[in-house]
């Protein structure tokens, strides 16, 4: 006789593994926020907050960090879609597909009776055979040719032409070497500015302002300082100063530290970049020697005019070094000006490294945003492309690995299989939903590059989104990079084991202080 829902046995599974359903439900719910945005018919979010501002993007990442969520499972897997950000810098929506794909067809076999136990070794064992079958259909942008780099922009630029162009045109002015650093992020080179003409900028752009209008707006053949500090005198504190001893030692710092100041500009320095504040006492003295300073600079942006100039970072400390001494500290540049209808800095020849900036512009404030988010989309695909290849794109890699893992599970002894199985039905999503947002029949369409990929031996064919019929994304000019692929599947197996690790929810109990 079969097993009906009502029966005492099936009751009791279901209150058994209530946690793994409350989860998956909260999982699904929010792979459905972005599910309609992937692939090149994917539509836009509107997100309001309670004052009425409003976001519209087809960025999954920014969709779900400003989603008001609340459950635990849903939080875990944001988490997922920030790390990928984090990591990569593109793939979160196909990472947060992915994972609730695989939380789905994991729950669907616990359905049926396998062990959750087994169930997750079968997930990870499909899971790191996919990503070794990935990785080994990888190509060399040399071996598709410096084009697929633009390709490469389209496809995670949402094919907006201009941007695609700025962002290869910088990737090349910057090089292979600096893009390969692994403390360098092409994406931190992006701008944004209403009003401003979309260009690459050969040189650094500090979204900042001289300190003082009376300072110059304009410095030829620079000598370059920045004082990773507050550029003031020593302080003491109020209790140090009541003294008479104190107080002559404050007398003594104030004087050494404009002594210092006399000292920078015979040392022939012409620029000032500070991290914090700058006292009125270095304003007056190197603002009447005619010295740019530009103060509350970003430590990001400091180390970028280090990086572009040659200069080495200073604390207040090391003011008081030798003429000689503090040469080795300065940096140099052709050209350091103010755009005053830009209302930033920018910095041209350096001495050290070449940089160039990507600026974008827009016409209001909403356009320039989402246009932000896609150029530091594309910029940073571009860079996982050049680390680490590429591969055909529209879901057709992820399509010919199901087919592998399928493979891969005949192998496999016992109910371990069946999480392997997971993994196979689970890399079907992505040209799933993509084929979806298009407005065709996935299963059929589907089904037919499936079958075409087996016929002509070929992990590069998928659904042209325009017609529906099965083309080479190669050809096409579709690619995605291969870190962004691996990294999306690795990060979702990663957090579709933990979910279903979880057999209990628990609530905690506040933590409360008491007062003496």
């Amino acid at each position: 006789m079969s097993q009906t829902s009502g029966s005492p046995k099936a009751s009791e599974q279901d209150e058994r593994l209530s946690a793994l359903y409350s989860n998956t439900t909260a999982v699904r719910a929010i792979a459905s926020a972005v599910e309609g945005t992937i692939g090149p018919k994917g539509l836009d979010t509107m997100l309001v907050d309670t004052q009425g501002n409003v976001i519209i993007t087809n960025d999954g990442v920014t969709i779900l960090n400003r989603m008001e969520v609340v459950h635990p499972a849903a939080k875990m897997l944001i988490n997922v879609a920030s790390a990928q950000q984090e990591e990569i810098g593109d793939g979160t929506t196909t990472a947060t597909l992915l994972a609730a794909a695989l939380l789905q067809e994991g729950v669907a076999q616990v359905e049926r009776g396998v062990p959750v136990t087994r169930v997750i070794e079968g997930i990870q064992v499909g899971v790191q055979f996919a990503l070794e079958r990935m990785q080994s259909r990888a190509r060399s942008l040399e071996e598709q040719g410096r084009d697929a780099l633009y390709q490469v922009a389209m496809v995670a630029g949402r094919e907006h032409q201009d941007i695609a162009r700025l962002v290869t045109e910088s990737a090349r002015l910057i090089g292979d070497e600096k893009l390969n650093s692994e403390d360098f992020r092409l994406s931190d080179t992006v701008m944004a500015v209403v009003g401003a003409q979309s260009q690459v900028f050969q040189g650094a752009v500090i979204d900042k302002q001289r300190m003082s209008p009376q300072m110059p707006k304009r410095v030829e053949a620079a000598r370059v300082l920045i004082v990773d500090d507050e550029l003031e005198a020593e302080e003491l504190d109020s209790e140090a100063l009541g003294t008479e001893a104190g107080f002559l030692l404050y007398r003594q710092y104030k004087e050494e530290f404009r002594a210092n100041l006399v000292r920078l500009v015979s040392a022939g320095v012409s620029a000032v970049f500070t991290d914090r504040g700058v006292s009125p006492v270095a304003e007056e003295v190197l603002g009447e020697a005619g010295v740019l300073i530009v103060q509350r600079v970003m430590q990001k942006d400091l180390r970028k005019i280090a990086e572009h100039t040659g200069a080495r970072p200073i604390k207040r400390t090391g003011l008081s070094k030798g003429t000689e001494e503090l040469h080795k500290f300065l940096g140099f540049a052709e050209l350091i000006y103010e755009d005053e209808r830009m209302e930033n800095i920018r910095i041209v020849g350096g001495s050290g490294k070449p940089m160039a900036t990507i600026l974008i512009g827009a016409s209001t404030e909403e356009v320039v945003g989402e246009r932000l988010r896609i150029a530091k989309d594309a910029a940073a695909s571009v860079q996982a492309a050049v680390r680490g290849g590429i591969v055909p794109g529209g879901g057709a890699l992820e399509l010919w690995a199901s087919r592998e893992v399928e493979k891969r599970r005949e192998t496999v002894r016992g109910m371990t299989g069946f999480g392997v199985e997971a993994v196979a039905k689970a890399l079907r999503r992505p040209m799933t939903q993509i084929v979806l947002n298009a407005g065709f029949n996935p299963l059929e369409k589907v089904e037919e590059a499936s079958v075409a990929q087996i016929e002509q031996d070929s992990d590069t064919l998928a659904i042209d989104c325009d017609e529906g019929t099965v083309v080479d994304m190669i050809a096409q000019g579709v690619f995605d990079p291969t870190p962004v692929k691996l990294h999306a599947l690795r990060a979702a197996g990663e957090v579709t084991v933990a979910i279903m690790r979880i057999h209990t929810i628990i609530r905690m109990k506040e933590e409360r202080t008491y007062e003496e």
